[in-house]
């Protein structure tokens, strides 16, 4: 017989019980409130192909400006690091993005603030193409493209990362994989391109695609992000107990962030410029850039893996010493096939880094401010690429060799180091609890 139910009532499910002593029962179980059905589910595996197809995509910003920087210096007759501003606007911009938008993420979900950020990536791509002068070249990199791109990054990875409990890691750091992925893809295609057509061609091509394939992606994602990290939800994380304020460990991610990307940035920045010096062409240049991109797919997605069983913190300090080890290979390999074992081994090295600093923020700190505070953290890691980036190439300016510019990224990567070892000493021990 069926059992009336009144308006607004929560929903029961009516489970047989064995009851020794009594007999059998109908006992009202009330469901779980949290429980749902997009954690972990074939959809969040999905959203997460679509995020990373996007990132791939979209990131194409960051990278288009490395390739194009030998052209672009050529054309507009300045020096080194006067060419390498436009990558610095561009990380000035993307690292403003990704705070903005991760706050806008927090507050109405992410299909609409990707939406505008994909419009601005392709009118920025189009209008670097009809510049004229570095200076415009450089506003449009960082006002439209650097801002369009960050959408990509810190946002994305804030977003999926409500849709995963049991594989968060690897969730993660597979939606950051797609900036790698791009970084693999793009320099890889748009030499034959400049060649044949000249940069201004390739970006303004470059333009039209990202207008064309991003719009459809992101309407795909209009579903807003599930309540991930409520206690009793199947699956959940708690946030996990430290002896340290919320301030301080944002404090103590961004100095570590900000470290690892200065040291970061001299090989991914200045690799095609490096070759260029050394005699072994832009397409030598790119095609490391590309392995090193690569190497850095496989890195991340295994650190993933890693840090689902060790958690975050030791997995970024595993990452954190091999890269400071491979960016000293730099200096005394620069044979052309050593180039290509040391750029090899440093994307298996780093590729994993910057993704932990999400991973930490996820297990310390709220998920409801996981948009911003990553945003923060990512912020740190992109000023600290556009920092190395310029520095690399202002240090090369003074010396004429890019050795004193290796060694100013080794000792950045050794203050990153200190900072995650002081983290993993403040979370190993126990949180202050209240009597």
């Amino acid at each position: 017989m069926a059992l009336p139910v009144a308006a607004n009532a929560p929903i029961v499910a009516l489970v047989d019980f064995p009851e020794p002593r009594t007999g059998n029962a109908l006992t009202p179980i009330i469901a779980n409130p949290a429980s749902n059905p997009g954690i972990d589910s074939s959809y969040a595996w999905m959203r997460l192909a679509i995020s990373m197809l996007l990132a791939t995509i979209g990131a194409v910003g960051m990278w288009a400006v490395v390739v194009v920087l030998p052209a672009v210096q050529a054309e507009f007759g300045v020096d080194r690091g006067a060419a390498s501003m436009p990558y610095t606007a561009t990380m000035v911009g993307f690292a403003a993005g990704n705070v903005l938008v991760g706050r806008a993420i927090d507050r109405m979900g992410y299909w609409i603030p990707a939406l505008i950020s994909s419009v601005a990536l392709a009118a920025g791509l189009l209008l670097a193409a009809a510049s004229t002068s570095i200076l415009q070249f450089t506003l449009a990199q960082g006002v439209l493209i650097g801002l369009g791109s960050s959408v990509i990054f810190g946002p994305l990875i804030a977003d999926i990362s409500h849709w995963f409990n049991r594989r968060r890691g690897v969730a993660v750091t597979a939606a950051a994989a797609g900036n790698y992925l791009a970084g693999a893809l793009w320099p890889t295609i748009m030499p034959t391109l400049i060649k044949a057509e000249g940069w201004r061609f390739t970006y303004a091509a470059i333009g039209v695609f990202c207008l064309v394939t991003m719009i459809p992606l992101v309407l795909l994602l209009q579903r807003r992000a599930p309540d991930a990290a409520q206690a009793g939800s199947p699956g959940s994380r708690p946030v996990q107990p430290i002896s340290i304020s919320p301030a301080a460990l944002q404090v103590l991610l961004v100095i570590a962030g900000l470290g690892c990307c200065v040291a970061m940035s001299m090989p991914q920045v200045h690799i095609v410029a490096y070759c260029m010096d050394l005699g072994y062409g832009i397409a030598h240049g790119a095609d490391m850039l590309s392995i090193m991109m690569a190497a850095g797919v496989v890195s991340r997605l295994a650190s993933g893996f890693v840090a689902d069983r060790i958690g975050g913190v030791k997995t970024l300090l595993i990452g954190s010493v091999l890269q400071c080890l491979s960016l000293l290979f730099y200096i005394p390999f620069d044979g052309l096939a050593s180039l290509y074992v040391v750029s090899l081994v440093f994307g298996l090295s780093q590729g994993g880094i910057v993704p932990c600093y999400a991973i930490i923020v996820r297990e310390y700190l709220p998920a409801k401010e996981a948009g911003q505070r990553i945003g923060i953290v990512m912020m740190a890691t992109i000023f600290g690429m556009a920092i190395g980036g310029w520095m690399s190439g202002w240090i090369y300016d003074l010396t004429g060799s890019y050795a004193a510019a290796f060694l100013n990224g080794i000792a950045w990567n050794l203050v990153n180091v200190a900072a995650i070892l002081l983290l993993m000493w403040r979370a190993g021990r126990p949180a202050m609890v209240a009597a």
